[in-house]
């Protein structure tokens, strides 16, 4: 799972610096992380009771140490992962903390929200910080494709698509991603964002094949 790790924005804030330096790292760190590498991985796989389950035990974990900052950030991590498979909903975990939340949380939930503003695109984790600079929608793109891990990919170009940023390019990088990864609940709903367009735009032939494509990752075997 060292794919979810950089997206954990990052670990080094969230968790492995969260009690200073010693010999020996406490369980609750090790735990809080383990279990939100799972809870991420099992969203992205779409097995929602998982993600529900190992999602309680982290933030269980992290409430055992009294520090909001990282009930807070985790609660982000949660809701950027349903950006990235373009669920958007209210961020009701980060909004029941917000009034202990940092400038820097709250830029991060205001992009994932899509209203961020450029002027805080410092604030953001170093990945997205381009991502809100860029000057249009194509040079967004392009600073979606240069993020090397794939799930702040994924999470750059879902804020894009919710900010009405999205462009045919950022659709197939974001199902190459997604395919690349075998994430299937990312995948199937950029793909059928991709077939929805092509079906406005009145191509069959493309439509068909978006179509059969979606059955296939919905239903993988015969």
């Amino acid at each position: 799972m060292s794919h979810v790790r950089p997206l954990l924005y990052a670990a080094a804030l969230l968790l492995l610096n969260a009690c200073g330096s010693g010999p020996r790292v406490p369980d609750w760190q090790m735990n809080a992380q383990s279990s939100m590498e799972r809870a991420t991985a099992a969203y992205m796989s779409g097995n929602a009771s998982v993600e529900k389950n190992e999602f309680k035990r982290a933030r269980e974990q992290l409430a055992s140490t009294g520090k909001m900052e990282l009930v807070i950030r985790a609660e982000l991590i949660r809701c950027a992962a349903r950006v990235a498979a373009l669920t958007f909903e209210d961020c009701s975990g980060f909004e029941a903390l917000r009034a202990d939340a940092s400038a820097a949380d709250i830029a991060y939930a205001n992009y994932l929200a899509g209203r961020a503003n450029p002027a805080d695109a410092a604030l953001l984790p170093e990945p997205q910080r381009a991502i809100l600079a860029a000057s249009s929608d194509t040079a967004a793109t392009a600073a979606a494709q240069a993020i090397s891990d794939p799930l702040s990919r994924l999470v750059a170009a879902g804020a894009l698509f919710r900010a009405n940023r999205a462009t045919p390019e950022l659709l197939t990088l974001a199902i190459d991603t997604a395919s690349a990864q075998g994430w299937r609940r990312p995948l199937l709903a950029w793909l059928n964002v991709q077939a929805q367009r092509a079906e406005k735009a009145g191509d069959t032939a493309e439509t068909a094949r978006l179509r059969r494509r979606i059955a296939l990752v919905q239903s993988p075997t015969p």
